[in-house]
């Protein structure tokens, strides 16, 4: 008789669907070229000043002995890009491109970012309780939610910024860019919201008539506890993905009001702000404006990338492994 050979059987072990996301995410080489772009911007933000006096530059100091005499433009090649510049000088003042776009990553992106966690809050706590409720309170959660879309966007923030940016003031805010940037962030985030909480509330719908639900609903579970216990846990994946799209659109909200004169205080600088000011020399500086948009679209570009794959990778349906 043969010796017997033992068989081990390693058990089966189940994945949760945020190790599945992760593990196509990791397969995903836009994703990962996106994630690694994001942490390098993230990184200029948060150190953006320390680099800055590292290097030597500052974003504020006039170089006048950089500018020609005629026209003010920067001597040189490609707008006066040299060692001690590597970007080159603005015209007119001669302040350095590379410091003004690191202090103006920091303003974008703290912008963008407040604006996104307010959006994301107001909009996930209205649609849950407005996908979970019936009669009364949801239709007039919902009417609420298609009144604020009504709004034309753009003409309300002209408008409404200066008379939201004195009430703070008076609250005790100090002028000039802490009331600027704080009405930003406000504007942009009261009137985002609503996209979010309509998502969500279509998404609540759907699970409220689950029996995972159903099960919290006969043991007697409050109703605070099947919101935020049983229906939220299941709604992180499109809060995610949403959260990824909602931050470039806001990025590049911030830079077109900007553009409209609606920012931060001069001389502080902001991606919009550069482009509004660099506009005027296209013609003649064309690296000038060619910085700031191009930080701005591999932002925008990245985040829309990420986000795509975060879709993709969060789809139980999804036929990757």
């Amino acid at each position: 008789m043969g010796a017997n050979v033992a068989t081990v059987i390693e058990p089966v072990v189940g994945r949760t669907l945020r190790q599945i996301a992760w593990s196509r995410l990791r397969k995903d080489r836009v994703a990962i070229g996106s994630m690694i772009i994001l942490v390098f911007i993230t990184f200029i933000a948060i150190f953006g000043p320390l680099i800055s006096n590292w290097i030597g530059v500052n974003p504020y100091d006039f170089n006048t002995e950089l500018l020609s005499d005629a026209g003010s433009l920067p001597l040189g090649a490609f707008g006066g890009v040299s060692l001690a510049h590597p970007l080159g000088v603005e015209p007119l003042t001669g302040r350095d491109i590379l410091a003004r776009l690191l202090y103006g990553t920091r303003i974008s992106l703290l912008i963008a970012v407040s604006a996104t966690i307010i959006t994301v809050l107001l909009g996930t706590v209205v649609g849950v309780i407005s996908g979970y409720s019936r009669g009364r309170t949801d239709t007039i959660l919902s009417r609420f939610m298609d009144i604020t879309l009504a709004f034309p966007l753009l003409l309300v923030i002209i408008a409404m910024s200066p008379v939201i940016e004195q009430r703070l003031q008076t609250f005790g805010l100090p002028p000039g860019n802490p009331s600027r940037i704080t009405t930003l962030i406000l504007v942009l985030s009261v009137f985002g919201w609503p996209y979010l909480a309509r998502l969500i509330r279509g998404q609540v719908i759907s699970l409220r008539e689950r029996e995972f639900v159903e099960a919290a609903i006969s043991i007697g579970s409050s109703n605070r506890r099947i919101l935020f216990r049983e229906l939220l846990p299941n709604l992180w994946a499109p809060i995610l993905i949403y959260a990824t799209i909602a931050m470039p659109a806001l990025i590049g909200a911030e830079a077109a009001l900007a553009y409209l004169g609606i920012s931060v205080v001069p001389p502080t600088p902001t991606w919009g702000s550069m482009l509004q000011e660099s506009v005027g020399y296209f013609t003649v500086d064309p690296f000038y404006f060619f910085v700031p948009l191009t930080m701005l679209l591999a932002v925008v570009l990245s985040f829309n990338l990420l986000g795509d794959a975060l879709r993709d990778a969060l789809d139980p349906k999804s036929g990757r492994h």
